[in-house]
């Protein structure tokens, strides 16, 4: 379905933004304000995936942007992506992970990676929005450090014998789950330097597959409506042919992931500041306090220009990362630039926010409060603070400082 009709009022931030992608700004921002708004604190409260939102953000085309137009998906560009999940996380971050992770996680590996027949098989229902794909990486021992990677993949006639647990993964365990990709050792590799150690590789395993199960949903301190599992995998076996990518590249394959990852995860840290941005405006020129808006008071309207501040600044380096993506151009550094940016503006904002609003920014009906116990993992989720900080310290030469 098409996505481009003329906007006469550019959604703040994208003024400089061409038309179209204005419009897609203007009907996801209307979508999450008609749509996913008034419902966000009844699913927050029930801890439920609104799979009826899924479905919906699936018609609009919006789990396809980035796909091409042969595997049912828009064709659009990386930013498209990235401008869509902003819109969503004003308004509830959890909606917006589904999608960022959803696409940036579980379907963008198939199609960088995939062979013909993965991307014919698995990708048109992923950009309808019919099933969900998820990619299991982390483990008690392993995630930023994979070597730690204790899930094994063993090739017995022509099949993977997967064996192992993953942690804290995203779409693992809803309704419309399709397929889990994990990362696993399926050997031993020497490298350059003659050191020993284990050969990751990523493999596909479709949901329901026997052995696979979806532990419980973990009680999380925010996002509650994003589905997170622990997962195990008792002898699950799959086809040889569900290798995704060659085999050994497991740990080349989920940098590049994660780094394209960072970039729309970035864009969700810019929706929730932006969120609270202008939740906190508002609030600012209609509360009252001693017979005049406290937006009146100067702390609070230069507390408010400095929320306003970090807004641009991490926008504008989430857009650079993302329009290096779409022209082919390095960004790996500048999409950690934009994860920590993005990630430190959204935290400082809900705090700044929830002062602001006093004891209403306490209460969990409120979308300041959810965006303030939300926020607390956006320093954390794909990669921490600190190895942002690793990314862009080594690209300015301090290799020796990160051991």
């Amino acid at each position: 379905m098409s996505l481009i009709t003329p906007v006469q009022t550019p959604v703040p931030g994208t003024e400089m933004l061409e038309p179209e992608l204005q419009e897609l700004a203007r009907r996801v921002r209307d979508f999450a304000d008609d749509v996913v708004a008034p419902a966000a604190y009844e699913y927050d409260t029930q801890r439920r995936l609104p799979i009826e939102i899924i479905r919906e953000m699936g018609d609009m085309g919006l789990f396809g942007l980035p796909l091409p137009a042969e595997y049912d998906g828009q064709g659009k560009s990386y930013l498209h992506l990235c401008v869509a999940v902003e819109q969503l996380a004003r308004v509830d971050q959890s909606i917006a992970v589904t999608l960022e992770a959803g696409l940036g996680l579980g379907a963008m590996p198939i199609l960088r990676f995939g062979t013909d027949e993965q991307k014919t098989r698995f990708l048109p229902s992923l950009a309808r929005g019919e099933g969900l794909a998820a990619f299991g990486l982390t483990e008690a021992d392993a995630g930023s450090d994979a070597g730690g990677t204790k899930t094994t993949a063993t090739l017995e006639d022509g099949m993977w014998r997967i064996d192992g647990t993953k942690q804290f993964i995203t779409n693992s365990g809803t309704s419309i789950t399709e397929i889990v990709t994990v990362t696993a050792v399926t050997g031993e590799r020497i490298g350059s330097d003659g050191r020993r150690g284990p050969e990751l590789s990523t493999i596909i395993v479709p949901v329901p597959t026997e052995g696979f199960t979806a532990l419980p949903a973990y009680d999380k301190v925010g996002w509650h409506t994003s589905d997170t599992h622990p997962l195990v995998f008792d002898g699950v076996r799959v086809p040889e042919e569900n290798l995704l990518g060659e085999r050994g590249r497991g740990f080349a394959n989920f940098l590049s992931v994660l780094d394209e990852g960072r970039v729309a995860f970035a864009a969700l840290c810019v929706g929730a500041a932006q969120g609270c941005l202008e939740q906190t405006v508002a609030y600012a020129k209609r509360r009252e306090v001693f017979g005049r808006p406290i937006g009146d008071n100067q702390h609070i309207a230069f507390t408010i220009a400095r929320m306003r501040s970090r807004v641009a600044a991490a926008r504008a380096v989430m857009h650079d990362a993302a329009h290096r993506i779409d022209r082919g151009m390095p960004f790996t550094t500048e999409a950690s630039l934009a994860k920590l940016i993005g990630s430190e503006a959204a935290v400082a904002n809900a705090n700044d926010a929830t002062q602001i609003w006093g004891g209403y920014g306490f209460l969990n009906e409120n979308a300041v409060a959810r965006h303030y116990r939300d926020a607390r993992i956006l320093t954390l989720g794909e990669g921490s603070t600190e190895v942002q900080l690793g990314v862009i310290a080594r690209s300015l030469g301090f290799d020796k400082a990160l051991g």
